[in-house]
Parts: structure tokens; C-alpha cells; sequence
């Protein structure tokens, strides 16, 4: 590199995504997507374009996760493609990257399968309107890529291209909360199976127990002590959350019965407990493996010359009828947002 050009920021992702791997026992988790890293963080570390984005504003957008679900894998999601791109940009070069990892690692029916669920949003028709377009995201073990997944903007012209069983979900879901807008549909290929799942923003605000009703509807009704349990604990005794900072998602597990998914947008709640994470842990104390898999990942997060991997952006506890909620945990890592000049400014 020439005398006094700075690096792009993909040199010091990929060098953290790889410390990481190795940290949790995942194999490389850049190998596969390399251009895609190179094409997304071309600009030098800091450039404040980095922060007009969609999935982490402020922030270079990476968003690393933790699933109790999967505890022993590195998964993460990005907005494809650098500052500037739009949304069709996005949505055709995720559309591309599904398609090839797909294909190379899934094979010839998931990529059918793939090709077939998408094609609505994807195509022509899918086009208009496009705000941010997809983000893209996949999933390591230590085998080796185990999941891919693109999240595609999700408009309500496009419901009715769901699959016929999570269409049905979905008209049950409007039918109860009709306050519901659609913000993203999933697709995630894995090794032996594929899924759709579609996620709705809460305009207003909302009391968890408000929910009640639809988890009744979709025989997921015994689940709300263990949510009410969590999010009280975690968030202060706190069970109303403000407008815009909730996000529910609906799916099917691999028996077609319904699963429910709910997202606090962390940074929205005015007043989370400082010790949130000692909260947190408390209430996986019952799971000590999980336990012990977070403090893991979040030491994988954690730079050299730091305490601490960042900020949580996102609390989500994910249920259905063969398990009851589990937490998954989502992180702004701190190497990746730009100097705190820029975010008062913002």
C-alpha cells in the first residue's frame, strides 16, 4: 500500500471476525464472503459515511450476535455494499452472495428452494420503493459455513408472496394487531433445511402483556411468564416499551408449528439498567452452558486494549412450542463506531 493512504476499514473487520473464529473454535468466517467485506468497507476506519446506514447507524454496519440457540457459533450480519449504494444495489449484490453461497455450499435444491421464496422480492416487482434494500448475513461453525441468510425490505404488497403456511401466521398476526407494519422478510439456507420468517415494527407503544392475545391465537400463549420473567428482569421491572422500539417476528419451526420472536431496540429504552448485563446473566444462571458460551463471545468481542466489546443494540427472547424463550443478544461493536465527536454532532 502507498506511503500515507490509510487502510480500509475491511482490513481491521476481517481481523477481528478471524480473532473471533478463533476464540469460539469456528472455522474462518471471512473466507466466504471476502469480496463482499472488501466491497462493503473499501473507506478508511472512522470516514463518517460509514454512519448512514440502516442496521447500525453511527456505526460501521456490522452487527455481530449471540443466540442461546446456537451458543457455539459465529454469526454476524451486514448492510452489503459501501456508503452511497442503493437499496436495489443492496438487495441485487445480497441477492447474488445467497445465491453463490447457496450453491457452493448447500447445493442445487436449497438453491431452488432459495430461488423459488425469494423470487417476489428479488425480481422486478420487488423493486420499488427500496429504502435500504437487504442486509445479508451468515453463520460458522467449526465445520465451516453453516447458515446464510438475507433479510429483505418488506413491503405489505408483498405478504401474500409468503409461503402458504407462514402467510397464514402472518393473516393471523395482522388480524390481532393490526398496528403492525411489515419492516423485513429472512430467508436462511442451512445445511439440511431452509426457513422464512417475516419481521413487523411496533408504530405505537406497547405493554408485553398486550401480546397475550396473539401468542393465545398461535398456541404459544404459556410462553408470556417466561418472557414477562426476562424482560422485567433485564430491562428494571420495566414491561411497557416505547413506540419504534419493539420488532416481532414470526416463523415456523421445522414441524410447521408457529414461532414468535421479540426485539427490544435497546438504544429506544430511555433508562436500561446500568448492570443490563449482570441482569442478564442472573437470569441465565439456570443455564450455566449458555452462561458460560455469552461470556465467551463476548470476550471474542472484546479488543486487546479494552474492558468491554461495545454496545448491545438489540435484546430478542425467541420461542415456540418446543422450546420456551431463549435470549439472543446483539452487539455494536466498539472498534467500529465512529469517534464520540461524531455521534454527539449526530
Amino acid at each position: 500500500m502507498p506511503y500515507g493512504r490509510p487502510e480500509p476499514l475491511a482490513v481491521k473487520i476481517k481481523t477481528r471476525l478471524l480473532a473471533a473464529a478463533q476464540a469460539l473454535g469456528t472455522d474462518d468466517p471471512v473466507r466466504p464472503i471476502k469480496r463482499l467485506i472488501d466491497s462493503t468497507f473499501s473507506l478508511p476506519e472512522g470516514d463518517a459515511r460509514y454512519g448512514a446506514n440502516a442496521l447500525t447507524p453511527m456505526a460501521a454496519p456490522i452487527e455481530p450476535s449471540f443466540s442461546e440457540l446456537q451458543p457455539h457459533v459465529l454469526r454476524f450480519t451486514i448492510e452489503p455494499l459501501g456508503p452511497g449504494a442503493s437499496g436495489i444495489d443492496r438487495r441485487d449484490e445480497a441477492t447474488r452472495e445467497m445465491r453463490r453461497l447457496v450453491s457452493e455450499n448447500f447445493g442445487g435444491d436449497a438453491l431452488r428452494w432459495f430461488d423459488e421464496r425469494s423470487e417476489a422480492w428479488r425480481g422486478f416487482g420487488g423493486s420499488s420503493n427500496l429504502g435500504y434494500g437487504a442486509f445479508f448475513g451468515t453463520t460458522s461453525d467449526r465445520d465451516g459455513l453453516a447458515a446464510s441468510k438475507i433479510y429483505y425490505e418488506t413491503g405489505e404488497n408483498q405478504l401474500p408472496a409468503l409461503g402458504r403456511g407462514l402467510l397464514g401466521i402472518v393473516r393471523t398476526v395482522t388480524s390481532l394487531m393490526p398496528s403492525l407494519r411489515p419492516l423485513f422478510t429472512t430467508l436462511s439456507a442451512m445445511r439440511s433445511e431452509g426457513g422464512q420468517r417475516l419481521t413487523f415494527v411496533q408504530p405505537e407503544p406497547i405493554r408485553i402483556a398486550d401480546f397475550q392475545p396473539l401468542l393465545d391465537a398461535l398456541g404459544l400463549g404459556d410462553r408470556m411468564p417466561g418472557l414477562l420473567q426476562t424482560i422485567g428482569l433485564t430491562l428494571g421491572g420495566r414491561f411497557d416499551l416505547p413506540a419504534n422500539s419493539t420488532l416481532v417476528a414470526f416463523g415456523q419451526d421445522s414441524e410447521g408449528f408457529p414461532e414468535f420472536e421479540l426485539y427490544v431496540m435497546l438504544g429506544m429504552i430511555p433508562d436500561i439498567p446500568p448492570n443490563f448485563l449482570q441482569l442478564l446473566s442472573l437470569g441465565l444462571n439456570e443455564r450455566p452452558r449458555e452462561l458460560i458460551a455469552l461470556e465467551r463471545w463476548l470476550s471474542a468481542f472484546t479488543p486487546d486494549d479494552d474492558v468491554w466489546p461495545g454496545r448491545f443494540s438489540i435484546l430478542s427472547l425467541r420461542t415456540g412450542r418446543r422450546s420456551p424463550p431463549r435470549v439472543s443478544l446483539y452487539l455494536r461493536p466498539a472498534e467500529f463506531e465512529l469517534p464520540a465527536s461524531m455521534l454527539r454532532a449526530a
